[in-house]
């Protein structure tokens, strides 16, 4: 049995770090790269569930893509990246390791045979600087039943944000600790 031709990749790719896998994402399906913020996790949420990223008065949740596909964490380090998800397809942001590198169109790119991920999020294994990374199809990450979960947590951290009566986007940024505006 031979291996499935490789196609050329239509569009660029954002390479990332997730539980020491090398995985990228399609750029279109990426909105923003954001340092990791504080995030709000009340107790009771999913393992893959990081929690809830406060982006201008809307909760947005955010899904560890390690714990998420099943693979050991990463390395601890303060200097991990929130990718945002453009559309409403797959989860809202991804917690990642790291992003690596954003390559241009035309990797090589050998698709994934049927059934050799969970949901078929996989699409495929893709050529990169830094070595084969398995691409990722953002719409398929979670399954229906993970996604109707999701969709419910986030509508209760939605509520408990807008209990407190404030437009979106009216709060500042929490301040550093050790800032002098944070106080004792």
């Amino acid at each position: 049995m031979t291996a499935p031709a490789a196609d050329p990749v239509a569009g660029p790719l954002v390479v990332l770090l997730a539980g020491g896998a090398r995985l990228a994402l399609p750029r279109e399906s990426v909105r923003a790269l954001l340092p990791l913020p504080r995030l709000d996790r009340p107790p009771g949420l999913p393992e893959p569930l990081a929690g809830f990223l406060d982006l201008h008065g809307t909760a947005v949740a955010v899904v560890d893509l390690a714990r998420l596909l099943g693979l050991p964490p990463g390395p601890a380090h303060p200097y991990r990246h929130l990718v945002l998800l453009a559309g409403s397809d797959g989860p809202p942001a991804l917690l990642v390791d790291r992003v690596t590198d954003v390559i241009p169109p035309g990797a090589a790119l050998r698709p994934a045979g049927e059934g050799t991920s969970l949901g078929e999020a996989v699409a495929g294994a893709v050529a990169t600087p830094g070595g084969t990374a398995h691409l990722l199809d953002p719409a398929r990450l979670l399954l229906a039943r993970e996604a109707a979960v999701l969709d419910a947590l986030a509508a209760q951290a939605r509520d408990r944000l807008g209990r407190w009566g404030l437009p979106p986007g009216s709060l500042p940024p929490d301040p550093l600790p050790g800032d002098a505006a944070a106080g004792p």
